[in-house]
């Protein structure tokens, strides 16, 4: 298991923000923070620009839903393997690699846009190239939290901190974006994403890691990943993390590519009108964001996933129904929050109870459901837009989502039984049960 640092007076002690923002008292963490706080706020521009891109070249919403394909299935298709490699690998050599390289693809993407030459097969050929990327970046990027902490306690505000990073930019990106494109046009979306690369790679070049060491190159990768799947799918709590989070994956994250039909055709607006909708979602994470990092343990969040599952499927369901802009702002932050909470909390689990040797692959099943189901769900989103519209679509999704934390929190008691001798080892728990 990680060896952690202790310390008797631990920010715990305190309030306010100082129990926040605990996880960047850690030097390396917070040159991740802010190396990837300006980054992201680029990938979320470009996410933008692609989607309003591909709708205003095709007008369809079934090409929404292949671009969204395209760009996450290598995820599901290679995480696993990538995970592997996560437990073997020099995580922090790999990030540097991977956010190079994703900001290669984001300059030829530019180049393509400002050019006039880019056509939809460019679309599709460029966003399968980034999902190669992500899959092997995501689970590094995921396992690579716990190399920057020292003190265990600070992990589940680290990822909460982390959280709020991404969607501080989900709620920034989406709206800068729809201004650049209402007056510049999609190409300096991407332009600009290739230039924020420019600091996470710094950051990530300033950083000072201890090598760790690992025991496990003797073994085969095909045996490891084997091991990989034994553990993560026969121990039941995290089987049930990753299978939730895998359904709402499938059927309530796939409301996002059909965010540009919402904008035009159903609230009659344009690339604004889409930004602000996106950056309501990360007004609503933001706050579900600070609320986590202002926890002070990691019990009681199997109870917060189910609460927050069902608020983004209520949420869904009501966005379904909203013909009227300010109302579906309002919703937008509740969708905004309960995902965030959902998937940080998942996270949070995860990363807790995880043997440290199998963090990686671990990791990597967490990549599959958090982003690996995506794919599939914007097909079956984008079809289903085709057939029956873009309103019931979502309303099935937040159905269905709120059908799978029913489900869940019925396991919930048992999941608590099996989680508590590996809380009390950590020192999280007393012996005795509460």
């Amino acid at each position: 298991m990680k060896s952690y640092q202790s310390n008797s007076s631990h920010p715990h002690d305190a309030n306010g923000l100082k129990l926040i923002f605990r996880a960047l008292s850690h030097r390396n963490y917070r040159l991740f923070f802010g190396g990837q706080s300006i980054s992201l706020i680029g990938t979320w521009m470009q996410q933008i620009a692609i989607n309003w891109l591909v709708y205003r070249l095709t007008n369809s919403a079934l090409l929404l839903g292949v671009v969204g394909f395209s760009s996450r299935i290598a995820t599901f298709l290679l995480a696993s393997l990538a995970g592997v490699l996560a437990d073997r690998w020099n995580r922090h050599r790999v990030l540097v690699i991977t956010q190079t390289l994703s900001m290669i693809q984001a300059m030829v993407f530019a180049v393509l846009v400002l050019t006039g030459t880019i056509a939809v097969w460019h679309i599709i050929v460029l966003s399968l190239l980034l999902g190669l990327i992500n899959a092997l970046d995501v689970p590094t990027r995921q396992s690579f939290i716990v190399d920057m902490i020292e003190k265990r306690e600070d992990l589940g505000n680290a990822i909460a901190l982390n959280s709020s990073m991404v969607n501080g930019a989900r709620l920034i990106g989406p709206s800068v974006a729809g201004i650049l494109i209402a007056t510049l046009g999609e190409g300096m979306c991407f332009l600009l994403n290739g230039l924020s690369f420019i600091a996470v790679v710094v950051a990530l070049l300033a950083m000072k890691i201890t090598p760790k060491n690992r025991e496990i190159q003797d073994s085969r990768v095909l045996q490891e990943l084997k091991e990989g799947y034994s553990y993560a799918f026969g121990f039941a709590p995290i089987r049930s993390v990753l299978l939730l989070l895998g359904l709402i994956s499938l059927m309530g994250m796939p409301f996002t590519v059909l965010m540009p039909i919402f904008a035009e055709k159903i609230l009659q607006g344009g690339p604004r009108t889409l930004g602000f909708l996106l950056g309501a979602t990360g007004v609503g994470a933001i706050a579900g964001s600070i609320y986590l990092a202002s926890r002070k343990s990691v019990v009681g969040l199997g109870r917060i996933v189910v609460i927050s599952s069902s608020l983004f499927g209520i949420g869904l369901v009501a966005f379904s129904f909203s013909r009227v802009f300010w109302l579906s702002l309002l919703i937008m932050l509740v969708i905004g929050l309960g995902m965030m909470v959902q998937m940080a909390s998942s996270n949070t689990i995860l990363q807790t109870i995880v043997e440290e040797d199998k963090r990686g692959r671990v990791m990597s099943f967490y990549a599959m459901a958090f982003m690996g189901m995506v794919p599939f769900g914007s097909l079956l989103a984008g079809s289903l837009a085709n057939t029956i519209g873009a309103p019931k679509t979502v309303m099935i999704g937040g159905i269905t989502v709120i059908l799978g934390s029913i489900m869940f929190s019925k396991k919930l008691p048992s999941l608590r039984r099996m989680v508590h001798p590996i809380y009390v080892e950590k020192g999280i728990l007393p012996e005795e049960l509460p």
